[in-house]
């Protein structure tokens, strides 16, 4: 008994030379035992491909003779847990590559757990003396223990590994999109993600989270996996790029993209359109990246907003498949429509939305100057009287005047 009351811990039994001996011996039969145990209580293990099972067998007989090697060395006493350590980690450091991949923790733990009992069973009998039994008794369940950190240790690393490389083979997709890339390489490293790449995409661009990234990126994705959604992340630099999969007849999810925005960082979130696969969602990036770059034009626009809703600002700001969708959308359906309707939106819009002014100015009732707005909304969607709408019309016609006149700036691949 010390000063302090408490009993001082009496120093660990060493096994004799003769033990040791006999230990060494027998390595390789409780090699053996403790395969044909794992065969016995695992039923899964039996059916392993022959290569894995040999793994198994090598990391086994490794870890066996690593504690007799241990037991020699006298490491099982105090202040030797990194010779430990560093035996026990050898015995995986040895296992085939894949191993780890195959086989899950938990299993890994239930045949680090079989192993120990038949070196339980086994190994202490083999002692020359109770103090040498109980000795070894010790040091098999201290040796099981270190083996099952070590275990645990091998697959984190596998792990951080493989969430090395799956973030930057998810870089790599994001980037692809980015710029167009639609082949084969591309549907690849996504399949290699679980992406489908038949499914329907939408991207989302904005700004990176400024608090503790990797834990809002983190929530990003789980908030997607809560979705039944699947995503892809790419930080691009100051902007924060998000393939978001759609779901086949909008699911029961009211507001998805709204739950992803909540992840971003401040400031502007631009949304594409839906595109039909993945190899084609080079268009939904290209227009929210437009959006992104224009979207300061509009102070009040909603967080997110969808990229087909700034147009005006993106047409403004040279974006040539602004152009096109407005002409497309405005100036085509109401040239088709006859040259009326045009006319009369550009009275109605020039004039100062007047429609009394606009009515004299075409000599025309004003009864029928409503008729024809109407029908504006009707084509196009957008109303004359609705200030928003109002900018898209206007500068869909200042667009269409151009390309007649031979003034746009659309390249000619783009049109």
């Amino acid at each position: 008994m010390t000063a302090s009351g408490v009993r001082p811990r009496p120093a660990p039994t060493t096994v004799s030379a003769a033990t040791l001996r006999r230990l060494e011996r027998a390595a390789g039969e409780v090699a053996g035992a403790c395969l044909a145990a794992m065969v016995t209580r695992q039923p899964w293990f039996a059916r392993l491909p022959a290569d894995q099972r040999a793994g198994v067998q090598l990391v086994t007989q490794t870890g066996v003779a690593n504690f007799v090697a241990w037991l020699g060395q006298g490491n099982h006493t105090a202040g030797t847990a990194t010779g430990t350590t560093r035996l026990t980690a050898e015995a995986f450091r040895i296992a085939p590559r894949g191993l780890a991949r195959q086989l899950t923790l938990c299993q890994t733990v239930e045949l680090v757990r079989i192993a120990t009992d038949v070196l339980e069973q086994r190994m202490p009998p083999l002692a020359a003396d109770g103090s040498e039994f109980q000795a070894l008794s010790e040091a098999v369940l201290r040796f099981g223990r270190e083996v099952a950190f070590a275990a645990a240790t091998a697959y984190a690393g596998a792990a951080e590994d493989r969430g090395a490389w799956d973030a930057r083979l998810e870089a790599l997709v994001v980037d692809g999109v980015v710029r167009g890339d639609g082949g084969d390489e591309l549907v690849s490293r996504a399949s290699a993600l679980g992406w489908n790449p038949s499914t329907a995409v939408r991207v989302l661009v904005g700004a990176p989270p400024r608090d503790n990234p990797p834990e809002r990126l983190g929530e990003l994705r789980r908030s997607a996996v809560r979705m039944g959604r699947s995503v892809l992340v790419g930080a691009q630099g100051s902007r924060l790029i998000v393939l978001l999969s759609e779901q086949p007849g909008g699911g029961a999810d009211t507001d998805p993209i709204g739950r992803i925005a909540e992840d971003f960082g401040p400031g502007p979130i631009v949304v594409g359109p839906v595109a039909s696969d993945l190899t084609t969602a080079y268009a939904s990036a290209r227009d929210a990246l437009a959006g992104l770059r224009a979207v300061a034009g509009w102070p009040q626009a909603p967080r997110p907003v969808d990229a087909e809703d700034l147009l005006p600002e993106r047409a403004m700001s040279g974006d040539p498949a602004a152009h096109r969708r407005l002409v497309e959308a405005v100036v085509t359906p109401l040239t088709e429509a006859g040259g009326e309707l045009l006319r009369t939106l550009a009275a109605y819009l020039e004039g100062g939305a007047a429609l009394e002014a606009c009515a004299r100015a075409l000599f025309v009732h004003p009864n029928t100057v409503r008729y024809r707005l109407r029908r504006v909304s009707e084509l196009t969607g957008r109303s004359p009287m609705d200030p928003r709408d109002s900018l898209v019309l206007r500068t869909a016609l200042v667009v269409g005047r151009l390309q007649s006149a031979g003034g746009s700036d659309e390249p000619p691949e783009s049109r």
